[in-house]
């Protein structure tokens, strides 16, 4: 009976109907609070103070609800409004406040969701951020920068921030921002509060490495780009020799000041890639900064880099990868026959993997190298292996989609290229291949989007403008092509790729005596293994010589061309899909049309 009178009493008081009120307009707030913030660039900690305002905020309207009463004149005690006659306005008012609040809470609601589901649907541009909170262990190692005043030695600059980004990747339970991305800021004013916001991590770290003669000495801070404070600094006074023990205490350094608890294991993962010979080190950070350009010139001077470091260091897995990736992109870049790089990157892929079992860049060069190879069972095995070991390497991914495009997977594909940009948004390279993602789902406006802003970011990036040229060529816009298309072929120094496809773009304009012109190149460039069939091919579709094009499709099928899957995705052999030519092309090279 007592509990039946409380509750009677806890209507009768109005409790119920605050109760209900209160919790509405809660709800009402938190919806204002998680769409409105973010757009103003208020921290997370601001909608968790709402939230726990609004928690502490409800026993407190209980107790006033229980104790007051609000009358025509006014808020009075309970006690003293009972002999008042009721009013049947004010008592119908609660019910008009409640559903007003909950219309507005719900149309809010789905406001967001709208919203967040048409970001998804946007191009991934470089300045896209995730709206999600800033991880509390994450990191953005920037290029340290060279004061020696001499360019030989740049590669010590660069080759020690990549090393610290390689190592701090190997740890888990913190993001590090990718090479790509972090190296945009190369060269320029930083300011590290700025660059926290804009890579959405807690701390930055920067560096100075000079080096005199046999004397290195390098000059580290770790700033908390939340505040702008330091968090830790400090200067190595080291033999040159000396550069592989700098890194690794550096690396320490960092951890510790980030309150990582590693376990015994993990901190044997800081040093495990490491070589113990100082001079092959050296040569190492040299080899990777050669391969970083991506120029045929750049590629051959890697080889001989890494062939250093593995002669002096037999047992240096990294060097091995390094060699593998220097042949996988050969036919790309250069245009030598797959038959005489393929089986070199194969041994250097596996070699690494006998001594290093755990090397997710390993696991991925050979995946690369498998579908190259057109083995396609063993290419996904490794993928995936890559990407359970290390889910922070990009490279993993973006060849991955490449991979799967070359499967004819466009949803997967796009899956995983999305998931190597948000790990490297600012990498020229991954984001042009989302463009062919693009062009391979037909959204052409989305593929000029994605070029235009990794061209904002490097006007100078040859690939940018190739992928732009196609875009407009695509719209029918042939003389912004045929502009962008020259550039490409005059930034790249004329590599094969940028060059077919203007020679391509020349031929779908209608300029067939630039395109011929095109091909009588590429005769020069095929007998000193600087092109391959395909170049020839796409000239030929676009000048609607379709008998042509197969015939040299299939010089590049006996060739086992790594690059000829490329047919079922890139924009040139569009008007070849549809022949069964092509379907039996995919066939024999074990794709399902």
């Amino acid at each position: 009976m007592a509990l039946k009178n409380l509750f009677a009493e806890l209507k009768r008081r109005n409790v119920y109907k605050v109760a209900v009120a209160y919790a509405v307009v809660a709800w009402l707030l938190i919806q204002i609070a998680t769409q409105v913030f973010p757009f103003f660039e208020i921290p997370n900690w601001g909608i968790r103070l709402v939230v726990l305002l609004i928690a502490i905020g409800f026993p407190i309207a209980i107790v006033i609800a229980w104790a007051f009463e609000l009358t025509p004149e006014g808020i009075k005690r309970t006690e003293s409004a009972d002999g008042e006659p009721a009013n049947p306005a004010r008592n119908k008012a609660w019910i008009y406040l409640v559903m007003i609040g909950a219309a507005l809470s719900i149309g809010l609601f789905f406001v967001g969701r709208y919203t967040a589901a048409s970001k998804q649907s946007k191009p991934f541009d470089a300045g896209m951020q995730s709206a999600s909170a800033i991880p509390e262990k994450s990191i953005a190692v920037l290029p340290f920068a060279n004061a020696s005043g001499n360019a030989e030695t740049e590669y010590l600059s660069d080759g020690i921030s990549e090393a610290l980004i390689n190592s701090l990747t190997e740890l888990p339970q913190l993001k590090v921002i990718a090479r790509s991305t972090a190296f945009r800021y190369k060269g320029k004013e930083i300011d590290p509060q700025a660059v926290g916001g804009e890579l959405k991590v807690r701390a930055v770290l920067m560096g100075v490495v000079r080096q005199v003669g046999e004397r290195l000495n390098v000059q580290v801070d770790l700033v908390d780009a939340t505040t702008g404070a330091q968090l830790w600094g400090e200067e190595y006074e080291r033999k040159l020799s000396d550069v592989l023990s700098v890194k690794q205490t550096i690396a320490r350094e960092v951890t510790e000041k980030l309150r990582l608890r590693l376990t015994g294991e993990q901190q044997q993962r800081l040093v495990k890639r490491d070589t113990t010979n100082a001079e092959a080190y050296q040569f190492y950070l040299r080899g990777r900064y050669y391969w970083n350009k991506r120029t045929a010139e750049n590629v051959k001077k890697a080889i001989d880099q890494f062939q250093q470091v593995a002669d002096k260091d037999p047992n240096y897995a990294l060097a091995f990868v390094g060699l593998a990736d220097c042949y996988l992109l050969q036919e790309d870049y250069i245009g030598i026959p797959a038959s005489e790089t393929y089986p070199k990157a194969k041994a250097f892929a596996q070699r690494a993997l006998q001594l290093d079992s755990s090397l997710a860049e390993a696991h991925t060069s050979l995946a690369y190298i498998y579908t190259n190879l057109w083995q396609w069972e063993q290419a996904e095995e490794e993928f995936k292996r890559a990407i359970k070991l290390n889910p922070n390497y990009s490279t993993a991914p973006h060849w991955y989609s490449i991979y799967l495009l070359s499967l004819g997977r466009i949803d997967e594909a796009m899956t995983e290229i999305k998931r190597a940009h948000e790990l490297d948004p600012l990498s020229p390279v991954i984001g042009t291949t989302l463009t062919y993602a693009y062009f391979a789902e037909g959204d052409v406006n989305f593929s000029i989007t994605q070029c235009q802003a990794v061209i904002d970011l490097d006007p100078n990036y040859p690939r940018a403008h190739e992928y732009l040229g196609l875009g407009y060529l695509k719209q029918g816009r042939h003389s912004e092509a045929i502009a962008e298309l020259q550039k490409a072929v005059e930034l790249s120094g004329r590599e094969r790729r940028p060059l077919r496809d203007l020679g391509y773009g020349y031929a779908i304009s209608g300029k067939r005596a630039e395109a011929l012109a095109v091909l009588k190149e590429f005769d020069g460039k095929y007998e000193k293994h600087e092109a391959i069939a395909q170049d020839f091919a796409a000239i030929y579709a676009g000048l609607g010589e379709t008998d042509r094009a197969f015939a040299w499709l299939e010089k590049d099928f006996q060739a086992r061309s790594g690059l000829l899957a490329w047919i079922r995705f890139a924009p040139p052999f569009e008007s070849l899909r549809s022949d069964p030519r092509c379907a039996d092309l995919l066939r024999r090279m074990g794709l399902q049309p």
